[in-house]
C-alpha cells in the first residue's frame, strides 16, 4: 500500500503502521455515537467490512456512508459493517438519524486517532482519515484492503463487496 495518497492533487503521508494483507488486524479504540468505548474485540467472531472516510460533510462521504449502509441491508448477519471517520460522534448523530443509516455501525476516531494510526489511514497533514475500504475474517486476518489514491475520489464498492462475498464463501 502506497504511503501517499493526494487530496485535490496534493501529495500528503499516511501515518501509522504498515498493514498487510494476510496480516493480523490491528486493535483499535474508537467512539460510538453515544460516546461509549468501542474496540476491535467488540466484534469478535464476526466477519467485518470497515470503510474510512474524512468527513461526512462532504459530498463523497456522504454517497460512501450511504452505499455501504445499503448494501449492508442484504448481507449475513455474521458480518458488521462499521464506518469510521473523525467526524465527532454529534455529528455522525446527526447523519445517521437524518439519511435512515441503520445497518452501518458508524464509530468516531476523534480521541485518539488509534484506527487511523493503526491501520495507517491517518493522512498526517490533515490529521483526518483516508478513504478506504478493508475485509476482516472472523478469525481476525486482513483479506482485502483499498485506498482510494486521490482522497476526494470515491471507492470502488463493487470491488469491496466482491471481496466480501469471495471471504464468506471460501472462510
Amino acid at each position: 500500500m502506497s504511503r501517499i495518497v493526494t487530496f485535490q492533487g496534493v501529495k500528503m503521508a499516511l501515518a501509522g503502521r504498515r498493514i498487510r494483507i494476510g496480516g493480523r488486524a490491528p486493535d483499535f479504540k474508537l467512539v460510538s455515537r453515544d460516546f461509549k468505548d468501542v474496540s476491535f474485540s467488540d466484534f469478535k467472531g464476526k466477519t467485518l467490512v470497515i470503510n474510512s472516510f474524512p468527513s461526512l460533510d462532504t459530498p463523497v462521504c456522504d454517497l460512501q456512508v450511504k452505499e455501504f449502509n445499503k448494501r449492508a441491508a442484504g448481507i449475513s448477519p455474521d458480518v458488521v459493517v462499521i464506518g469510521v471517520s473523525k467526524d465527532l460522534p454529534f455529528a455522525q448523530a446527526r447523519f445517521c438519524a437524518l439519511n435512515g443509516v441503520e445497518n452501518e455501525v458508524i464509530l468516531s476516531d476523534y480521541k485518539s486517532s488509534s484506527f487511523g494510526l493503526n491501520y495507517g489511514l491517518l493522512i498526517r497533514e490533515i490529521n483526518l482519515l483516508a478513504r478506504g475500504s478493508l475485509v476482516i475474517d472472523r478469525n481476525g486476518k486482513i483479506r482485502y484492503m483499498q485506498v482510494a489514491g486521490e482522497v476526494t475520489h470515491p471507492l470502488d464498492f463493487d470491488e469491496v463487496f466482491s471481496a466480501l462475498q469471495e471471504v464468506l464463501k471460501n472462510g
